[in-house]
């Protein structure tokens, strides 16, 4: 409206000039004109103008208006011309003299470029090289003192194209040079280009098993059913434009991938060692072109010094294997379209055994001694941190037996398990031992009764042996008296004849049952002792102990009665068939004793 009110005061300007003209002429040189003045006013501005100036629009079509405009007339060349080759001519023809001419292109002021040519009465409009946004219609104006005529439109058709193609696949996803699809997937291929008119299409297909092949697709797309790997190859579209006599070809390579399958993970190891091992864990796929992704414990698996992945990261490496290397491991592997993930898999690692501790049952802490009361029972637990499972050893101070297994259970304790237990466990694949040691005491009443017997013994013995030798003194003196009168023929050897058995004070345990252990068979060979007789030197008899093999180390019953000692005599000789005992030196009855021949 601001632009309406503008030209209006414009055009009342030139009113009161023509009001003058009637007084006086101007030169012709000086006359203005409505063209001159209003170069570039839109129709709907004219209208509004010449509708205020009271000359109505529509007098040029009527023809009835003094001194009215005659109506252009436009020529052209060629209504249609081909992008970047041709030139197009316009000619403007009007018999009206004093107007100037203006050109309209699709509704608007030309809009003059390099490429165009304009001649100096502006009837003639030249394009030089014609470019497709020069298609469309084609007007001329004739502007005199107010009025306008303008001629009727013209079409100029510009053929260009096909411009540079460009193949898409859906669905599909580029991958460098090529795009991928999965196979069994609907694919479609489409076209684009800008060509006028509308081009032709040719579709071909070729690959490393087939040479190029035309497809039956005329347009610019086309479907292909249920991809497979006999469909990847390249794809080829030649687009025709038969105005222009151009053509283009746009090519796309198509890869068709697999729906992957499931992996699994391998490993060349299979004795595994905590820190003496190097593992290897492959991820097992027949699938190319997947990517792969390890996970660890469910979770994504960090690559780290210790974890090192390949360049692909199909293998991984363990370095310095630890005991908590276990995993589990996954692999998956994965590509735009699907995706598969191994089955769990775990190391099988040998480490220990660690520090070996022994408990009195499976629930209590470790010990280092242990007192427990007479005829009990007594379990002892070794136990020992091992991958796999250690082998156990049991042995007692002062035995050659050994035992095994996880416990040692003794059912009734006696005082010969007293003493210090020893536990060694031993793994059999990383070749490494730990033990533990553990002190028992037997406890309880028949210890003190025990030592009490062992002690009124020990005295008894010691006053037997007092009293022997205070009469053996006695009788020597007695004897001595009447040795003046006895020869030493007359001597009569004399053998020492105990009255009774020495009787030796039992050692604790000595005759008691064997130890008895519930989870190891009876196989040691121990020492069974008995008391023999030997003489040494002749004419002296002493006991002697003498060892043969019986089990267990201790006698399995009561001890046998030692043999009675029996005196020898010496002969006499066969020149003497008188006794010496019946010559006597001394007459005196009183200094003999009487011999009993029974004895």
């Amino acid at each position: 409206m601001a632009s309406t009110a503008l030209w209006a005061h414009h055009w009342a300007g030139l009113l009161l000039s023509a009001s003058l003209l009637t007084t006086w002429s101007l030169p012709a040189a000086a006359q203005l004109t409505l063209g001159d003045r209003l170069p570039k006013a839109t129709r709907s501005e004219k209208d509004v103008i010449l509708s205020m100036l009271g000359t109505p629009w529509s007098c040029q079509t009527h023809g009835g208006c003094r001194g009215s405009l005659a109506k252009p007339t436009i020529a052209v060349s060629q209504g249609t011309a081909i992008e970047h080759r041709e030139g197009v001519s316009f000619y403007c023809d009007t018999k009206d003299v004093n107007i100037t001419i203006y050109w309209v292109s699709n509704n608007h002021p030309l809009k003059f470029d390099e490429r165009m040519w304009l001649s100096t009465d502006r009837k003639n409009l030249t394009i030089l090289t014609v470019q497709r946004e020069d298609a469309g219609t084609y007007q001329c104006e004739v502007w005199g003192v107010l009025q306008v005529q303008s001629s009727n439109p013209t079409f100029l058709i510009v053929y260009y194209g096909p411009d540079p193609v460009e193949i898409k696949l859906e669905p599909g996803v580029p991958n460098g040079e090529a795009v991928e699809v999965i196979e069994g997937s609907n694919l479609t291929f489409s076209v684009e280009t800008l060509s006028h008119p509308h081009p032709d299409y040719s579709w071909f297909f070729s690959n490393d098993s087939k040479p190029i092949t035309s497809l039956s697709s005329t347009t610019s797309t086309f479907t292909l059913h249920a991809a497979s790997k006999e469909h990847e190859g390249l794809y080829r579209c030649l687009v025709s434009n038969k105005a222009t006599n151009l053509s283009r070809l746009g090519a796309l390579k198509v890869r068709v991938l697999e729906r992957v399958t499931k992996p699994c993970i391998t490993s060349p190891n299979l004795n595994l060692v905590e820190n003496a091992s190097l593992v290897v864990l492959t991820c097992q796929t027949s699938h190319e072109g997947v990517g792969v992704q390890w996970f660890l414990r469910g979770q994504p698996l960090l690559p780290s010094p210790h974890l090192v992945l390949s360049a692909d990261n199909r293998t991984l490496v363990i370095h310095g294997l630890r005991r908590d290397d276990v995993g589990p491991y996954e692999c998956e592997v994965w590509n735009w379209g699907s995706g598969a993930r191994s089955d769990s898999f775990r190391l099988n690692i040998s480490y220990g055994p660690d520090r070996a501790d022994i408990t009195r049952g499976p629930a209590s802490e470790a010990v280092s001694t242990i007192k427990a009361e007479f005829n009990s029972s007594l379990t002892l637990q070794c136990r020992a941190e091992s991958q796999p499972d250690a082998e156990f050893h049991w042995t007692l101070e002062h035995s050659t037996s050994v035992w095994t297994g996880e416990q040692l259970i003794i059912e009734a304790l006696t005082w010969e398990h007293q003493g210090t237990y020893n536990c060694v466990a031993f793994n059999s694949l990383t070749h490494l031992a730990s033990s533990a040691s553990v002190r028992v005491r037997v406890m309880g009443p028949q210890l003190s009764q025990s030592i009490g017997a062992i002690t009124g013994i020990t005295i008894g013995s010691v006053a037997v042996v007092a009293l022997a030798t205070g009469l053996a003194c006695f009788l020597y003196i007695r004897y001595a008296k009447g040795s003046s009168r006895r020869t030493t023929e007359d001597l009569i050897l004399e053998a020492r004849t105990p009255t009774s058995e020495t009787t030796h004070p039992a050692e604790p345990g000595r005759n008691w049952p064997m130890p008895t252990y519930a989870n190891v068979p009876n196989t040691q060979e121990q020492v069974r002792v008995k008391k023999v007789l030997t003489q040494d030197p002749p004419g002296e008899f002493h006991e002697k102990e003498s060892s043969s093999a019986v089990h267990g180390g201790y006698s399995r019953g009561p001890r046998k009665p030692q043999p009675k000692l029996r005196i020898s005599v010496p002969t006499l000789p066969k020149g003497n068939t008188e006794s010496n005992y019946e010559v006597l030196v001394n007459p005196e009855h009183n200094l003999y004793c009487h011999i009993n021949s029974s004895v």
